[in-house]
């Protein structure tokens, strides 16, 4: 807006400057026309000797000529040429002489049977003419720069409530929905500072209403799948004390129905408790390799159990971040690699620090992801290959959904790549420097 209202402003003056200039010339021009006129009309009755011609002093910046009308020259300036400057013809014409541009005039008197010429210097007029016009034009000129300031000044005063609006939005954090703090808004501005805040309001009142309702279900989601698995638990005894040969078929089934039940009822609750609009975050200085070495000794039993060989390298790494979200985000990582790594495989967790940020690397030795699959892997409950996976693993394809949440909580990038190993997975999240800090050098091999 202030730089259309100065180019507007300018634009206007200079036309208005320009045709003030070009008017006022054309009016300048036509006074030293009738200037020229009047001194040739006090020429007209002055005296001339009995020999011609009388040669009179310069009268800078005009020379003179005073003809009889049988054309012999009676009176001249000094610097007059012996000829006649221009025709004998009343008006007013562009002569060339003694090497300059010459305005003429010529006018015949016949009370006393006389021509008069009087001409002036072109170069001399429009100099003189230019001096008194852009004394006039140029105040106009120079005001522009400073109602340019002016108007800049106020422009900014008045909309320094709207930016402090802007400023205030920015600020404001995705989790963030308290209302805005605007102290006396201007009239203007009021209207937009009320529904803003009438919709922040509504919002921390529906987001409110789905934390309940997450702690609500998971409560009554995870009460009968316990009970549940209780009963098939008991199930499986009682048929044991018939010391049955092996235990049914439809049973086993049963048990791993339930199984998978309780684990897509958990991911589902941490995929909605880890949105970034959803979760109160409280952010600390956390050792990132610690929380790594936790995650592995909470599912060790997992990798035993299908013999595979873990190792945690790296320096110890400190990053700013959430305790539980990144418990969740390793964890799911930890299963993913356990999952689809066959038995007696091998898992690499590494962390590294530099100055770009902290990484977090998670790599196996099972089959791996093609590169055209790696943008729909993070869609919600998208497996490769769909329940017919070639592992024959058991998913709900919310795992990476959940990392990625996690990620953009803390601002960090998730990248997919392939292992070390030749084959397998690599899982890379890359904190950025603002919640990253190099920690001391360290190690753990296992």
């Amino acid at each position: 807006m202030l730089i259309a209202l100065l180019s507007t402003i300018t634009l206007v003056n200079f036309l208005s400057a320009l045709h003030g200039y070009r008017a006022s010339m054309a009016e300048a021009q036509r006074l030293f026309d009738r200037q020229l006129a009047a001194t040739a009309r006090l020429l007209v009755d002055m005296p001339v000797p009995d020999e011609p011609p009388l040669v009179v002093a310069q009268a800078e910046p005009l020379v003179l000529q005073v003809w009889s009308a049988e054309g012999e020259m009676l009176l001249r300036s000094a610097d007059a040429p012996l000829q006649p400057i221009s025709e004998f013809e009343s008006g007013y014409r562009e002569v060339n002489f003694s090497g300059y541009r010459w305005r003429s005039v010529t006018e015949f008197f016949p009370a006393s049977s006389r021509w008069v010429i009087v001409a002036e210097r072109a170069d001399l007029r429009y100099q003189l003419a230019e001096k008194v016009i852009l004394e006039s034009v140029m105040p106009i000129l120079l005001g522009l720069p400073v109602a340019g300031l002016l108007i800049w000044l106020l422009i900014g005063w008045g909309l320094s409530s709207l930016r402090q609006l802007a400023e205030a939005l920015q600020d404001k954090r995705a989790e963030d929905l308290s209302p805005l703090p605007l102290q006396d808004p201007p009239e203007e501005l009021e209207p937009v500072v009320k529904s803003t805040n009438a919709l922040l309001a509504r919002l921390r009142a529906s987001f409110e209403r789905e934390r309940r309702f997450s702690a609500d279900a998971a409560h009554e989601l995870r009460t009968p799948i316990a009970a549940i698995q209780v009963h098939a638990h008991n199930l499986d005894s009682e048929l044991r004390q018939y010391k049955l040969a092996q235990t049914p078929e439809s049973l086993g089934k049963l048990q791993g129905s339930i199984e998978r039940m309780a684990h897509l009822v958990e991911q589902m609750l941490d995929l909605f408790r880890t949105t970034p609009e959803h979760y109160p975050a409280r952010f600390e200085t956390l050792d990132l390799q610690l929380l790594a070495r936790e995650a592995l000794a909470e599912q060790y039993g997992a990798f035993a159990a299908k013999n595979q060989t873990v190792e945690l390298t790296g320096t110890r790494s400190s990053v700013r971040g959430d305790r539980f979200a990144l418990m969740i985000l390793l964890k799911n990582l930890l299963n993913n690699a356990c999952k689809y790594t066959p038995d007696a495989g091998r898992i690499e967790v590494s962390t590294t620090s530099a100055d770009g940020g902290t990484t977090l690397r998670v790599e196996d030795s099972g089959p791996g992801i093609p590169a055209a699959e790696y943008d729909r892997i993070f869609e919600r409950f998208y497996r490769v290959g769909g329940d017919r996976h070639a592992t024959t693993a058991e998913g709900c394809g919310l795992g990476l959904s959940i990392v990625r949440h996690i990620a953009q909580l803390h601002r960090a990038q998730v990248r997919l790549g392939q292992s070390r190993f030749g084959h397998g997975l690599a899982v890379e999240v890359e904190f950025p420097q603002e919640t990253a800090a190099e920690g001391g050098a360290g190690g753990h091999h296992g």
